[in-house]
């Protein structure tokens, strides 16, 4: 038997003793009783310095790209100590909507996209009962020509990157519609994995050309297309789908029944007023949309919670880079040596967006859930390279406690909202 077996057995009779002593030291013996068995309950994370071996981005995509394998990053990383300990990792295990396979986002930051187009693929599913692989590729073609065209528009004042937030195809489903993969995957002839670093860097080199040579009466929008086209081709006008001819919007309306205006964002930040709308300021939101709700922590967590639990999936955005994020493992936690749970709340969260601990790295899809003693775990499919890692590729396990720390903001359907919503809006 341990000392701290021994203590919980027999703290009865410690007790019973020291009354037959006196009360003053029955009261002494009680907080001692009690800081023994904590001390010896209580199992704090560790830390540790590691390097990752070599996985997904260099055995697969970077032989995709360059012909060979790529290696693994020399450097060690200040994470959580998993060994010994043991997550709820079974996909099988969780409640789940309906959604594709996860896929690669390849070499390209276009994670936004992935995560948007999966949501409004779940959601199609949800409204039509077709199960359609969209285009990912067909909203990042718009994503950039929008871009370019605000460059003009604000004569060069806007964040040049890949990067965009999931809210970024309602945008692009209003002004061009969705499309399926199988009419335009932005993939060249014996291309596997998207591959984005020339085409970001012509579209960056002709913007910061017309900038600083002040050649704003050039066809600029037109030469934007023609980088677009050489990298990832144009997407057609009309395409044929189960033997009928479709337009992208055609195509949304008729026969996937999904509405950009169905689709609600939100925030939960405690610099600006609750229960109002706001910019989301982060660089990723290019176009300063102020279409996110700000909404309390506890209204945030709801929201997510009624969302998976009722059948909705959810988009989601924020920080993956995390001690207790570790590809290899799987799953997002918020280690002891970061802050005890029961210290997670509005606070703590905002002190980490406030300090930059926290930041908008990675937009990923909650498509399940479990609860397991009153904490609730969520099912990630995630696009990108580190998601891709693991025994269950493209799949990862987030504590609701990680997303309650470390996730953002998130978009969902207006039904899985509608409680929250009616009493903003009224």
């Amino acid at each position: 038997m341990n000392i701290a077996s021994f203590f919980l057995l027999n703290s009865v009779e410690i007790i019973y003793f020291a009354k037959n002593l006196n009360m003053k030291r029955t009261i002494s013996v009680i907080p001692f009783i009690l800081l023994l068995t904590t001390a010896f309950a209580q199992q704090p994370d560790k830390a540790k310095y590691a390097t990752s071996p070599a996985g997904f981005m260099q055995k697969e995509i970077m032989k995709d790209v360059t012909g060979k394998e790529g290696e693994a990053p020399n450097r060690k990383s200040f994470v959580m100590d998993f060994d010994g300990k043991s997550y709820p990792t079974d996909p099988a295990k969780y409640t789940t909507v309906w959604h594709n396979e996860p896929v690669s986002q390849g070499l390209s930051g276009t994670c936004w996209a992935y995560s948007a187009t999966s949501f409004i693929e779940s959601e199609a599913y949800r409204k039509s009962g077709h199960q359609v692989k969209l285009s990912e590729m067909f909203t990042v073609y718009w994503e950039y020509v929008a871009r370019a065209e605000e460059f003009v528009k604000t004569r060069g004042k806007i964040e040049l990157g890949e990067g965009s937030e999931s809210n970024a195809i309602k945008r692009v489903m209003f002004n061009h519609g969705l499309m399926p993969y199988s009419a335009y995957n932005g993939l060249k002839d014996g291309q596997k994995y998207n591959n984005h670093v020339k085409l970001f860097t012509e579209f960056k080199a002709y913007l910061d050309e017309v900038a600083n040579k002040n050649l704003w009466d050039d066809d600029i929008i037109g030469k934007v297309k023609e980088i677009l086209d050489r990298n990832i081709c144009t997407p057609p006008e009309t395409f044929i789908y189960e033997g009928k001819t479709y337009t992208p919007k055609s195509f949304m309306d008729e026969y996937l029944k999904v509405k950009p205006n169905d689709y609600f964002s939100f925030m939960s930040f405690k610099k600006y007023p609750y229960n109002q709308r706001h910019e989301l300021e982060e660089p990723d939101n290019w176009w300063h949309s102020n279409e996110y709700y700000n909404i309390s922590l506890d209204d945030y967590i709801w929201i997510i919670r009624n969302a998976i639990t009722n059948g909705y999936s959810v988009s989601l955005c924020g920080d993956t880079s995390e001690p207790g994020y570790v590809k290899e493992t799987e799953v997002g936690i918020i280690p002891t040596f970061d802050i005890p749970a029961k210290y997670i709340n509005a606070d703590s969260r905002e002190m980490r967006l406030e300090n930059g601990c926290t930041t908008d790295d990675h937009c990923i899809q909650i498509v399940g859930y479990q609860k397991i003693k009153n904490q609730y775990w969520y099912l990630i499919k995630d696009s990108g390279s580190g998601g891709m890692d693991g025994a269950h590729r493209g799949y990862r396990f987030y504590s609701e406690d990680y997303i309650k720390l470390k996730m953002i903001n998130i978009m969902v359907n207006v039904d899985a909202a509608r409680k929250i919503l009616d009493e903003i809006i009224k």
